[in-house]
């Protein structure tokens, strides 16, 4: 019998550790680990591995599906998997302003390679809270925001997780159904016990906006949410402005605590403000939130894995002591922050010039995803692929939900050389005026003869 900790009064620690082996217990039991412990023992007597018991642990779906592109030989091969923007060329992009300002640290002698606070840059988190909150808000005016910086949106999320599991009442938090793979895992290794409302309707490849509410309606008053700041991630299906407000209406009727993750601003609509419009909305009117932001997408800034935490309070008081506690969290997960990405956001988001910049390098990487998603519905209506494809442009953000279903993912991998994850989720930002009409008439195969 595996050990469980479910006492309200357990420990941070023994939360954690419950959920380390519930989430270990599918691939390796209890009963397992002990027999391993024993022969790792024998096997160190005889010379052998202790780790020779060690099972190959399976790719990551998402990262997996590079490993096998990267195994294809053939000329025709599309990677459609991993989340990273390409060119019409296929190639990888580093920002005109990005060269600009890592060129204008390098020349600044001044500058040094000392530790971090434990919270981040303090520049930089001052800017990341005006990013995602606006320049007006008055949440930040009134000092009622704390900001720290992380590793990138899925450390943003760890940290806000960890400080939630020992300092919130509710350790619930509902996903949406589906979501980005690695949520489930950063929350339950977090402490927090993960329930999933209905968000996608496979019959419109729309939102299921009934489901969401019925759903978030039953949740227990309290519970941790979260919600896709924007361009959802696997869908691309997001409310309306009409529909948040009606689940921050019902949100704030329940005490339900909203836990954003904000990882494509300005990178779904080519809009900063407008992508933000849904966490505005909550922190408005005076309520809490937790917000996640991430630099990989908006500012190409992938593996400098540059992110912020802000927790809205309150009050100035609440928020000075939800700091000190967020740094308790920090400190023993990876001590403080790197510099250079976030110099990098800094040096950005202060200058005037360096910003609006950005802001057109963003829009045109925006509208070439959206141009992406135009091809590739007119292809498949010229080539009469049974169905409605409209999903297609209605949806935003990086990714498209294709509606193709796991057999045919893998048809169109053996006889196309086309890479995506098995749920049917492309990314639009591999393609390009290339290599859509391959696509598509993969997707035409697919449907057809599948």
């Amino acid at each position: 019998m595996r050990p469980e900790f479910t006492s309200s009064s357990s420990s941070p620690t023994d939360r954690r550790l419950s959920a380390l082996v519930r989430h270990l217990a599918t691939a390796s039991p209890l009963m397992e680990s002990q027999t391993a412990v024993s022969f790792s023992a024998t096997a160190s007597l005889h010379g052998e591995s202790v780790f020779s018991h060690v099972v190959r642990a399976p790719e990551d779906p998402i990262l997996g599906v590079t490993v096998a592109y990267n195994k294809d030989p053939s000329p025709v091969k599309l990677n459609l998997g991993v989340g990273a923007y390409r060119t019409e060329e296929g190639k990888p992009l580093v920002l005109n302003v990005v060269r600009k300002a890592e060129q204008m640290l390098v020349n600044d002698r001044s500058r040094v390679k000392e530790y971090l606070p434990i919270v981040g840059l303090a520049e930089f988190n001052k800017l990341s809270a005006k990013l995602i909150f606006g320049a007006d808000s008055p949440a930040i005016r009134e000092n009622r925001v704390t900001t720290v910086q992380c590793l990138s949106g899925t450390g943003s999320l760890r940290v806000g997780a960890e400080f939630l599991a020992r300092h919130y009442h509710q350790r619930t938090i509902y996903i949406p159904q589906p979501t980005w793979g690695n949520h489930p895992k950063i929350f339950t290794l977090s402490g927090l016990s993960v329930k999933t409302y209905r968000y996608y309707d496979p019959a419109t490849r729309g939102l299921n906006f009934r489901g969401l509410l019925e759903d978030l309606g039953s949740a227990p008053s309290g519970a941790i949410v979260l919600l896709h700041a924007c361009a959802h991630n696997p869908t691309g299906v997001d409310p309306t402005l009409q529909q948040w407000e009606q689940i921050r209406r019902l949100m704030r009727s329940k005490a339900l605590l909203p836990f954003f993750d904000s990882a494509y601003q300005g990178f779904a609509s080519g809009n900063l403000d407008a992508d933000a419009q849904s966490v505005r909305m909550f922190v408005a009117d005076g309520g809490e939130c937790f917000v996640a932001q991430s630099y990989a997408k908006n500012m190409g800034l992938y593996g400098e894995r540059v992110g912020a935490l802000s927790v809205v309070c309150k009050t100035a008081d609440v928020a000075s002591r939800v700091e000190s506690q967020l740094k308790l969290v920090i400190r023993p997960m990876f001590s403080n922050p790197p510099i250079h990405g976030a110099s990098i956001v800094a040096t950005v988001l202060k200058d005037r010039n360096m910003y609006n910049e950005w802001t057109i390098e963003l829009k045109a990487m925006a509208d070439r995803i959206i141009s992406m998603r135009q091809q590739l519905f007119d292809a498949l209506r010229a080539r009469g692929t049974p169905g409605d494809w409209s999903h297609i442009i209605k949806q935003i953000g990086m990714f498209t939900f294709t509606g193709l279903n796991s057999e045919q993912v893998a048809f169109m991998t053996r006889e196309y050389h086309i890479y995506m994850t098995s749920d049917g989720r492309i990314s639009m930002a591999g393609l390009s005026s290339k290599t859509v009409p391959h696509l598509a008439d993969a997707i035409h195969a697919a449907v057809t003869r599948m």
